[in-house]
């Protein structure tokens, strides 16, 4: 199968939807198949030539977004349909439509290709945080590529919903997988620890973007209990404001591979702070970690975190409960234990390849009803 992916974001960006193109294109390459990446051009210096990158990767001129610099917006570009037409695909697969994603779907569409668009982003959750308006604008944007997508894929049961009370037909679910052998609580490492939390503190940790609508702001009831280290791994437009909203707390940076796995396996409790998850691939990796998390009972955590087994779920939005959840937590060496090797358990089956094969699987229908239409 020839599969062209065109991806908002791919790596050295670091993000849900890079992150999920890449172990798409992993995956399709170890199945025997051909696929071909379109994505944003990266900014200068940022080391996408050094990438060991497993297909071809076709890079189409972007700008950083206004305000967000680590964010590239794709300029609409002719490599796109060549790429689509050169490599002769018999599917498009569209990760997180939203500009490039957008003409990705158009040029599909007049070359007689299929589509599948994954959806990825709450951007009607980003237009409340970042616009204070704008919902039912972004609607109609989701509304109208995923409408003209043969399939639409929904990470978790709440963004399935969403999708099909806005009126976008043909959803099916697709979760995302998590690599529980670089994620696993065998790389729990006392000296880090020690070097976190020297006088022997409980240490929770946030791992995402520092932006605003991760609310990691959150975090500052839990840095006012005693004996407790909040740790926060990432970068973002909100960093220069949280190291003031959080007295005492560790900033990393952003960190990946061995190293973020390494300090994952490290933590005490997780605490996930952002209402807007369509997933949240975070919470599953500290799962895989062996770490209990607690998190907003909202959108992707929903299946992720079962309450009181694998972690606590709170209130979106309410700082007072996580904390309250962290104290519980703090206080309970028992549940952390319990909690830490259930959510272990509950996602040892999502591998990358499990997941990738029921993609597969999707491709192969919306192939198979497509040649039925056009044989009807």
């Amino acid at each position: 199968m020839r599969v062209v992916i065109v991806t908002e974001s791919f790596p050295p960006d670091v993000n849900g939807v890079a992150h999920c193109a890449l172990q798409t294109a992993r995956h399709l390459v170890d199945r025997g198949h051909h696929p071909l990446v379109v994505a944003p051009a990266t900014a200068p210096g940022t080391g996408a030539d050094d990438l060991a990158e497993p297909c071809p990767v076709v890079r189409v001129p972007s700008l950083p977004l206004p305000g967000y610099p680590q964010v590239r917006v794709a300029l609409p570009s002719r490599r796109l349909a060549a790429a689509l037409t050169g490599h002769r695909a018999d599917l498009v697969h569209l990760a997180g439509p939203f500009v490039l994603g957008v003409r990705g779907m158009a040029a599909a569409a007049r070359l007689g290709i299929p589509a599948v668009a994954v959806y990825q982003t709450d951007l009607a959750g980003y237009a409340r945080t970042y616009m204070g308006a704008g919902e039912a604008a972004a609607w109609r944007r989701i509304r109208s590529v995923h409408t003209a997508a043969d399939r639409t894929l929904a990470p978790s049961s709440a963004a399935l919903r969403d999708l099909e009370a806005h009126g976008v037909p043909r959803v099916r679910l697709w979760p995302r997988g998590v690599d529980t052998v670089r994620f696993r609580p065998a790389h729990r490492d006392e000296a880090l620890r020690r070097e976190l939390a020297p006088n022997g503190e409980l240490i929770v940790g946030y791992v995402g973007r520092l932006a605003p609508e991760k609310q990691v702001g959150l975090l500052a009831g839990v840095c006012g209990l005693a004996g407790v280290r909040v740790v926060v791994v990432g970068d973002g437009p909100s960093r220069a404001h949280l190291t003031e909203a959080l007295p005492g707390a560790v900033f990393l940076g952003r960190r990946t591979g061995d190293e973020l796995a390494r300090i994952f396996a490290s933590l005490d409790v997780f605490a996930h702070t952002g209402p807007f998850e369509t997933f949240c691939q975070t919470v599953q990796e500290a799962m895989a970690s062996g770490v209990p998390v607690v998190a907003p009972a909202a959108g992707g955590p929903l299946d992720l975190v079962a309450h009181g087994r694998t972690g606590l779920l709170v209130p979106p939005g309410d700082e007072a409960a996580v904390r309250e959840a962290v104290r519980t937590l703090a206080a309970d060496a028992g549940l952390r234990a319990s909690c830490g090797a259930a959510g272990r358990a509950t996602v040892e089956g999502r591998t990358w390849a499990a997941v990738g094969d029921r993609l597969i699987a999707h491709y192969e229908d919306v192939l198979a009803t497509r040649r039925t239409a056009v044989a009807a």
